[in-house]
């Protein structure tokens, strides 16, 4: 037993001359101890999806200038109806005032071209030419922001994101309003207001792979009334129609602003003022929920990342040990080889 105990320190000896050649160095004073702290994780893609409602439309340039006076512009924008005219804007490198500078501006018989059709009692080339000038005639794909225009595909009904090509003219599709803008053709087919299927499109805001998806809704909503006539009880008829299709999407949003605009008219462009001044309040009354929801989602998003690190460590920590000869894993064994570091 006594000759054991003299024995070992020996076997420790050798054991550490033999290993030495495939173990790391020791740290020396001149050799820096290194850390394994997680980096920070990317920031979250904010996304805006800007929905329908005409004139009301005007509202979603307040919201987008609240967003960027709080730090939360948004890096991607899809758009329905009068949200792809604005987001179309806005995505060719606008900021808030310079649309709010074009919105005081706008002529309505700049964009308005009435022409006696059983398709609808507007064309719409002129809305189409107006948004190709304001974004320099560059393609959807070539705008400063990633943009999609939501529009429905009238011989099926199929919701179609345009992400490509003439931006003008996808805006027109989208914006076409049955039974009052003519439907737009493109390629084989006709296409619609993009709110018969998608009224503020959330999907098409994920699609561009945003991790936050801001909702901006300014539909119409059923205001507890009984209609007077023919023409009211078919209004509200579609309006119900349209509650009830754009509220499965609307839950998929983080955050959803309505504006206070129920009481603007569709084509009521004199209310533009009004229409931005109450975007600008409900995004002010939304922001800490905005914060909230992005504090959530980053802390989420850090806490992935910092999982993700340390089992990257302890994967190639064991690939350490596994690589070990069998010295050094005797070696290991006596607490003389450090060469895998636990993580």
């Amino acid at each position: 037993m006594r000759l054991t105990a003299l024995l070992r320190p020996c076997v420790i000896l050798g054991l550490t001359a033999l290993t030495a050649c495939g173990s790391l160095p020791p740290r020396t004073a001149d050799t820096p101890a290194t850390t394994t702290s997680a980096p920070p994780s990317a920031p979250l893609k904010i996304g805006i999806a800007l929905g329908g409602g005409a004139a009301k439309g005007f509202a979603h340039i307040g919201v987008i200038k609240m967003l960027e006076a709080n730090g939360f512009a948004p890096a991607v924008v899809s758009g329905t109806s009068a949200g792809s005219v604005v987001g179309a804007l806005y995505a060719s490198g606008m900021n808030a005032f310079e649309l709010q500078e074009k919105a005081v501006s706008l002529d309505e018989a700049k964009i308005r071209d009435l022409q006696l059709s059983s398709g609808g009692l507007v064309q719409g080339q002129k809305l189409e030419d107006y948004v190709n000038q304001q974004v320099q005639r560059k393609p959807l794909e070539q705008l400063s922001k990633p943009f999609v225009a939501v529009a429905t595909r009238l011989e099926d009904g199929a919701r179609t994101v345009f992400a490509r090509g003439n931006t003008g003219q996808a805006v027109r599709a989208s914006s076409s309003v049955p039974g009052v803008f003519q439907p737009v053709r493109i390629g084989k087919h006709h296409y619609v207001d993009g709110g018969v299927v998608s009224p503020v499109p959330v999907d098409a805001a994920r699609q561009l792979r945003a991790d936050v998806v801001i909702a901006v809704d300014i539909s119409s909503k059923a205001r507890g009334k009984t209609p007077g006539d023919m023409l009211g009880t078919l209004n509200q008829s579609i309006t119900i129609m349209g509650q009830k299709l754009g509220q499965a999407e609307l839950e998929r949003a983080d955050v959803v602003i309505r504006p206070q605009v129920l009481d603007i008219g569709a084509a009521d462009f004199s209310q533009r003022a009004s229409a931005i001044l109450e975007g600008e309040k409900a995004a002010l009354a939304a922001m800490p929920q905005i914060r909230q929801r992005i504090a959530q989602l980053q802390a989420e998003r850090d806490q992935a990342a910092h999982t993700a690190q340390q089992q990257a460590a302890a994967a190639q920590r064991q690939a350490c040990l596994d690589q070990r000869s069998r010295l050094q894993k005797l070696a290991g064994m006596a607490g003389l080889d450090a060469a895998c570091t636990a993580p």
